[in-house]
């Protein structure tokens, strides 16, 4: 079986609602080093942003320091959506309210990169930030409105139609 050509990358910020040291974030800031256990060894995982710390949490993104950053590559999006709807992950998702804010805008994108490559937080930005202005797209697209793998640039519009 050949491999695959792409892979999918995937981002999601979240706004916490106080320091990652406060009691009220503990549940969140002890799950991390678990949780990312768990990703690490699940089928169809390539590779997950962290730091020093072994996690995200301390990578700025959006020049927010309120926000938190998780960005990872997995095979396909069946891959990554079987870890997030199981197991600690998912008690995690369903407390997602006593930790962070309520998202008034997009806050995950999902995108296809060449087999091998890891995004920079830079480039997640870019990504999330188009979503955010042009909706769905095979430029940056969420798990409800998908496209298939594919070396997707930027979606220009067309200048006739916009005269």
């Amino acid at each position: 079986m050949n491999p695959a050509a792409y892979e999918l990358a995937q981002v999601n910020i979240a706004r916490l609602q106080a320091p990652l040291d406060s009691p009220q974030l503990k549940d969140f800031v002890d799950a991390l080093d678990p949780v990312n256990a768990v990703a690490d060894t699940s089928d169809g995982f390539v590779w997950r942003l962290q730091s020093d710390s072994g996690n995200a949490t301390d990578i700025p993104v959006l020049g927010d320091e309120w926000l938190v950053v998780n960005m990872s590559v997995w095979r396909d999006c069946d891959a990554l959506t079987a870890f997030m709807y199981q197991g600690r992950h998912r008690e995690l998702l369903s407390r997602r309210r006593e930790w962070f804010e309520r998202p008034a805008e997009a806050v995950t994108t999902l995108w296809w990169v060449p087999a091998g490559h890891h995004p920079t937080v830079a480039e997640a930005e870019e990504r999330l930030l188009h979503l955010r202005a042009h909706g769905p797209t095979p430029y940056a697209f969420t798990l409800r409105t998908t496209f298939p793998a594919s070396p997707a640039g930027p979606v220009v519009p067309d200048a006739a139609a916009l005269s």
